[in-house]
């Protein structure tokens, strides 16, 4: 037969054995004879007697250490299991300080030579190395050795003679008790029976002749020993496991009694004897009446439980023959191995047994060899071959008789409500087996000889039985696994069969009961107060998943089960929400937000609730937003149309707030189900319905914008207090004022509120910032418009001495100028500029940073995108708000309308109405002023503009120049490129007008682009008022007169005193010049005087400008040096001649030089070569780089420069229709273009609105101006030295004539090719 045959016919004996019936009569039978077996093998208590008389001195010598320390520490099974506990040495510790304190309790430990030698040990077991090394080993051999060589060395010094060598043992054997107590005291025998049982045995070895060890140290004439053992009193009240099998079995201990007493002679010590006796040679005779090979699944796994039950069982006679020695006495004398043999007391009553010692004697009466315990006679004539030969302490099946009394115990213990938590290591104490029932199992298990893994498996077994009726609930039976896992340490694979298949069995059926608990716990998932789901994936994880005899079944259908009870639940758990809202009430906006805010904090609770998926796949939160969002968003859409329409119905609007706090929480709703489900669309846009909160509450921040501006400059001062408040400079950060920081934080607040809402709709987002950019840029206008009247009105306000001369008649006012006039004084007085102004300049300058940051908060170029992207173009013929930009640029030929042969001119441009739009600044003593100043103005339709020129007087009523008209029409400039304009004054001379026109358009972009072009044109005329303080004495400085002073060796400055009084420079005048040859001394001191005035206005503003202020001051006084030297050498550009005469070679060389000093003053570089004055770049401008080349051409002949300047302008024209080319080729492409900038089919815009929206594009259009100033050449310099030179005055005509036909044909084909953008814009499909 075949080993797999084998195996199968022993699982099918198996089988039938286990299908016996076990009664409860049966089972109770072998459990009270258990019992009473105990109860004989017990100790029983010894009376003391005094000792008989010495007998005669007999040699004797001491058992081998070695061999006992043998016996000790061998063992077959888990040599963990006579390990000491972990806690065991601090409790040795504290015995061990009481008995040499003498504070211990029992007697023994009293003499003074045990408490010498305990002391002795005390100190070598304290020892850090000693105690850390035991700690780790956990070995009682290592205390033991010890504990032997100390009581050696003390008891040696005591004792000169040889009694010290019994007295050795009796103190290690009192060492041995005391351990032995400690064990049983902190209950650690249940835990470790196997070093309980064998330290007893080595305290029986250790004994001889019974002393009182507490006598040691006493006379002779006076030791105590003790009395043979009491005799058995057969009293079921004597035997405590009798007890513990009575109420197990709800038997009455009367009913014990009578049962022992009926079967006492049958359950006797020898009969334990024989039935081990007969067990073992069926062992070895492998009979079915014990475990077989065939029963293991491995032959490995039988011959490691057959070598460890072996010695077990010689043990377990052992055991018994030295609790009744008698029984020793029918060995045959034959089978005796001499060496080995054990004494038996002469001192002992007849019947009754005795204690062994390990010592031997020659006069002892009768003896036993412990090895041979298997040739002692067993009954009288029986064979034990006999397989039929019932046993009278192992029942019929060990396992199923076990299984029973297992379930008994669990039954009584687990209704026991005294029952105590049992012990388990590294695990919360748990109700389970009390520490008697756990004794009666090991006794039965020991003697009936059942596996400490069956034994295991079937209190799993006992265990999956009362889990499954509901006797139990996770939590014990989590312990019990734990417990079992405790106990087993061996791998299942060496288990029997039998075990192995109950163990998937209890596996599995325990699998199906905890799943079906799994569902019942993620029903209440979405409970308020949900179970608890973490024992039970534990217990699932840990204990049945992760064991290797688990068989994994398919677990999908379950899953699925699952997800539809979850499905439901949630589905169930929604509607109970809606029946929360009220129902004898009108339903108000906060009842929806706190149902939102609920559906949120479940969903949070249930994530915290389930941090892991569910059996890997199933995660509640998520079935939860699956199936509980989109429903509870479709249904509360229709709940918050019928309140808003409710409200409006009653001729109400909802609160705005209210509405912003709907859409917090219904788009947190939105956000947890896109995350969630990202591939999935949310079913409802609640933008669609909550928009309109949004715009009530953006028509509530136009309101009060120009509120808050008015508010801030109220409460401004506009004075740096820092110098006086901490008595130190301010930095450029802290050189504002309170009103700027005031409006931009104000500002700041509603474009945060925006963005923290997280508006869902990208379009709809992009159109509420555009319109509050729109919103915002009337508050920076606001503040500029304020901020440029009060700098106006401050930097005009008449000195002390002014306000003087402004109350004198007008005679005695033109009495007061001629004496100043004929004064004398040396040095020019700077102007004093009020710390006030500049303060205002700093405000405008940090409102540029300020709104810089908030363009690039707002993100207006990706908005404007999303706008472009998602909204049809709009044509450029339906917009009906244009916006014109108006650059007064320079006037030729007025009138003179002072006494000095010159006007003090300005321009004021009106409308139709006469209302008065705009202002330029005042230039002194110029009848061909430049002005090069831009204005905005806002029109839905054609209009006439009306240009007055004034000249300014000190005293009197300013006097009219001339006047000219424009029409501003937008089908004009349909090309929306630039044109220039002459026009001509309606009394003497010219004016000429730069004129552009760009659409008013509803666009991000737009908006911050005008707010931005405010903030700079602000900060570009208070600079010029700033820098027109100090053009004067520039003209004056840098102008022909002192050019001929300097060549002419002197000059006198008393006929420029008028016009320093009428610029605010009071009663100063410049210094006498000084005669003598020409020298680069006489043409530098020439300008010292105007260096020595910018150095003392500086002075002053710099106590007040930022740095950065400070710079952008200095870079308009660099222009204007500029500006005034190009006038010195050319005059300005026109299509007639000048009178202006061309300076001379020396006057040239004068000039350049002044303007390579200037350049050196206002570069300002230190030692180092570091600039500290105005940047390279800004002083190496266009305007410089043209004075550089214009040297190369002053000199030359007309003809030559006429040749050259066609040459260019054949060039520039012939590039001009290759770029036209270009565009025509491209005008399709353009479409999208031209609708995104405003300029259609291409067409460049250098001062667009679009290129100033934020600090980067001002910078980027700045440098391509640079760039397209160097790359192209032009001949205006060319043209302005014709000027000077008569006979080429019809080639200025005709050169003229030229210009203007290109600027014709350029609108032409801009018309053109803007109609074509726009056919093919209404042609192409709609954008989605």
């Amino acid at each position: 037969m075949s080993r797999r045959i084998q195996r199968k016919s022993v699982r099918s004996s198996q089988r039938i054995r286990q299908s016996i019936i076990v009664t409860s009569d049966d089972a109770y039978s072998y459990a009270l004879r258990t019992a009473f077996l105990h109860y004989l093998l017990l100790p029983r208590p010894r009376r003391q007697v005094p000792a008989p008389p010495p007998p005669q001195q007999i040699s004797r010598a001491s058992t081998s250490w070695g061999d006992l320390m043998r016996d000790f520490s061998h063992t077959h099974g888990d040599p963990k299991s006579i390990r000491f506990p972990k806690d065991f040495l601090s409790a040795l510790q504290k015995r061990l300080e009481l008995v040499i304190m003498g504070k211990d309790n029992h007697i023994e430990f009293k003499d003074a030579i045990v408490k010498r030698t305990f002391g002795n040990f005390y100190g070598s077991f304290m020892e850090p190395g000693f105690y850390n090394g035991v700690a780790k080993s956990r070995r009682p051999e290592d205390l033991l050795l010890i504990f032997y060589s100390s009581a050696t060395k003390e008891i040696q010094r005591v004792k000169q003679d040889d009694s010290w060598k019994p007295l050795v043992d009796r103190h290690v054997a009192l060492f041995v008790r005391l351990m032995h107590s400690i064990i049983k005291e902190h209950g650690w025998s249940s835990v470790q029976p196997e070093l309980a049982t064998r330290l007893a045995d080595l305290e029986k070895k250790l004994l001889r002749h019974d002393e009182n060890l507490s006598n040691e140290g006493g006379q002779r004439a006076s030791r105590m020993i003790l009395a043979p053992p009491e005799p058995l009193s057969y009293n079921v009240q004597d035997m405590p496991m009798v007890k513990i099998v009575s109420r197990v079995f709800q038997i009455p201990l009367e009913t014990c009694q009578m049962d022992i007493n009926r079967n006492k002679t049958i359950w006797t010590e020898k009969a334990a004897v024989q039935d081990m006796k007969a067990y073992t040679i069926n062992l070895n005779l492998n009979t079915k009446r014990t475990l077989r090979s065939e029963d293991f699944d491995l032959d490995e796994a039988y011959e490691a439980w057959k070598k460890a039950e072996t010695p077990e069982l010689s043990k377990l006679m052992l055991s018994i023959i030295q609790a009744n020695p008698e029984l020793a006495k029918t060995t045959s004398a034959m089978n005796r191995r001499p060496g080995h043999a054990h004494t038996v007391s002469s001192y002992s009553a007849p019947g009754q047994s005795n204690r062994s010692s390990i010592y031997s004697t020659s006069t002892s009466s009768s003896s036993y060899n412990v090895a041979d315990v298997d040739a002692m006679s067993l009954s009288n004539g029986s064979s034990v071959e006999d397989d039929d030969t019932p046993y009278i302490y192992i029942p019929p099946d060990p396992r199923v008789f076990y299984r029973h009394l297992v379930d008994r115990c669990l039954t009584y213990d687990l209704n026991d409500p005294e029952l105590l938590p049992l012990e388990i290591p590294e695990v919360d104490p748990v109700l389970l087996l009390s520490k008697n029932s756990i004794d009666l199992l090991d006794q039965c298990a020991l003697r009936w000889r059942v596996p400490k893994f069956s034994r295991m498996v079937l209190f799993l077994d006992a265990i999956r039985s009362k889990y499954q009726e509901q006797e139990i609930d996770l939590d014990t039976l989590d312990g019990a696994f734990m417990y079992f896992k405790t106990e087993v340490q061996s791998n299942p694979f060496q288990w029997t069969i039998a075990d192995q298949n109950m163990f998937r069995q209890i596996l599995s059926t325990v699998h199906d009961f905890v799943l079906r608990e799994l569902y019942d716990v993620l029903q209440h998932a979405y409970d308020a107060k949900a179970k608890p789901i973490g024992t039970v994936m534990w217990v699932l994880d840990q204990h049945i998943y992760s064991e290797d005899l688990f068989q994994v079944t398919n677990m999908e259908s379950y899953k699925e089960q699952l997800k539809e009870g979850l499905r439901l639940k949630a589905e169930e758990v929604l509607e109970g929400m809606f029946e929360e809202l009220p129902q004898d009430r009108p339903i108000d906006p906060l009842d929806v937000v706190e149902l939102t805010q609920k559906v949120i904090k479940l969903a949070e609770k249930v994530s915290k609730r389930f941090k892991q998926p569910v059996l890997d796949t199933i995660v509640p939160m998520m079935i939860f937003i699956e199936i509980v969002f989109p429903k509870f968003a479709t249904e509360i859409r229709n709940v918050v149309i019928d309140i808003i329409k409710a409200s409006r119905e009653r001729g109400e609007e909802m609160e705005i707030e209210d509405g912003f706090e709907l859409y917090r929480e219904l788009s947190e709703i939105r956000r947890i189900y896109q995350d969630a489900f990202p591939e999935k669309q949310f079913p409802v846009h609640f933008e669609e319905f909550l928009a309109d909160f949004v715009w009530r509450w953006i028509q509530t921040v136009d309101q009060k914008v120009i509120g808050w501006v008015d508010a801030a400059i109220k409460e401004d001062d506009f004075i740096l207090k820092i110098r006086e408040e901490e008595g130190r400079e301010p930095t450029d950060n802290e050189r504002h004022t309170s009103s700027v920081v005031d409006i931009f934080r104000s500002f700041n607040q509603p474009v945060d509120y925006l963005k923290k809402l997280d508006w869902g709709d990208q379009l709809q987002y992009a159109k509420f910032m555009t319109t509050m950019s729109k919103i915002l840029g009337k508050g920076v206008s606001r503040y500029c418009e304020i901020l440029e009247k009060l700098f106006t009105y401050e930097m005009d306000k008449p000195s002390a001495e002014q306000e003087i001369v402004q109350a004198q008649t007008r005679q005695q006012r033109w009495m007061s100028m001629a004496r100043e006039a004929w004064s004398n004084k040396d040095k020019i007085e700077p102007f004093q500029f009020a710390p006030e102004c500049c303060v205002k300049l700093n405000n405008i300058e940090f409102a540029i940073q300020q709104f810089d940051k908030l363009e690039h908060a707002v993100d207006a170029d990706s908005l404007a995108e999303i706008v472009a992207r998602y909204s049809p173009p709009v044509p450029q013929r339906t917009r009906n708000s244009y916006v014109f930009t108006i650059k007064i640029i320079e006037a030729e030929d007025l009138k003179a309308m002072d006494i000095n042969g010159y006007s003090d001119p300005y321009v004021v441009l009106g409308d139709e109405y006469q209302k008065r739009l705009a202002k330029t600044r005042i230039v002194y003593s110029n009848l061909n002023p430049r002005w090069e100043e831009s204005f905005d103005i806002t029109a839905q339709g054609p209009v006439w503009l009306t240009a007055t020129l004034w000249d300014w007087d000190t005293v009197g009523d300013h006097d009219c120049l001339g006047r000219t008209n424009i029409k501003l029409d937008p089908a004009h400039f349909m090309d929306f490129l630039p044109k220039e304009f002459w026009l001509d004054l309606d009394t003497q001379g010219r004016l000429l007008l730069r004129v552009s026109m760009e659409g008013e358009r509803d666009d991000i972009q737009f908006h911050f682009g005008k707010a931005f072009r405010t903030l700079k044109r602000t900060e570009r005329d208070m600079t010029r008022q700033i820098t027109d303080k100090l053009s004067a004495y520039i003209h004056h400085c840098l102008s022909r007169s002192a050019l001929k002073s300097v060549i002419g060796k002197g000059y006198n400055m008393s006929a420029v005193s008028n016009l320093f009084g009428r610029t605010g420079l009071g009663n100063a005048r410049p210094q006498s010049g000084i005669t003598g040859a020409i020298t680069e001394a006489d043409i530098a001191s020439a300008i010292v005087p105007l260096t020595d005035y910018f150095n003392d206005n500086f002075a002053i503003l710099n106590q007040t400008l930022t740095s950065t202020a400070m710079t952008l001051v200095m870079s308009k006084l660099w222009k204007e040096v500029l500006t005034t030297i190009e006038l010195l050498l050319v005059p300005t550009l026109s299509d007639k001649p000048s009178q202006q005469q061309q300076l001379t070679q020396q006057q040239t060389e004068i000039v350049y030089k002044w303007l390579q000093m200037m350049f050196d003053f206002f570069h300002a570089a230190d030692e180092n070569g570091q600039a500290t004055g105005v940047p390279m770049d800004v002083l190496k401008s266009p305007k410089y780089h043209e004075l550089q080349s214009l040297n190369f051409f002053y000199f030359d002949e007309t003809e030559s420069l006429i040749r050259i300047s066609g040459g260019i302008a054949n060039n520039a024209a012939a590039r001009q229709q290759e770029k036209r080319k270009k565009l025509m080729g491209t005008s399709s492409s353009a479409v999208t273009s031209g609708g995104l900038l405003g300029v259609p089919g291409g067409a460049k815009r250098s001062k667009s609105v679009l290129n100033k929206r934020n600090l980067g594009t001002m910078r980027k259009a700045k440098e391509e101006k640079r760039r397209e100033a160097q790359a192209e050449p032009n001949d205006d310099m060319i043209l302005r030295i014709l000027r000077m030179r008569p006979e080429a005055a019809g080639y200025l005509k005709d050169r003229s004539r030229q210009k203007e036909r290109l600027e014709a044909a350029a609108a032409a084909e801009a018309i053109v090719r803007q109609s074509v953008n726009q056919s093919s814009s209404r042609m192409a499909p709609p954008r989605r």
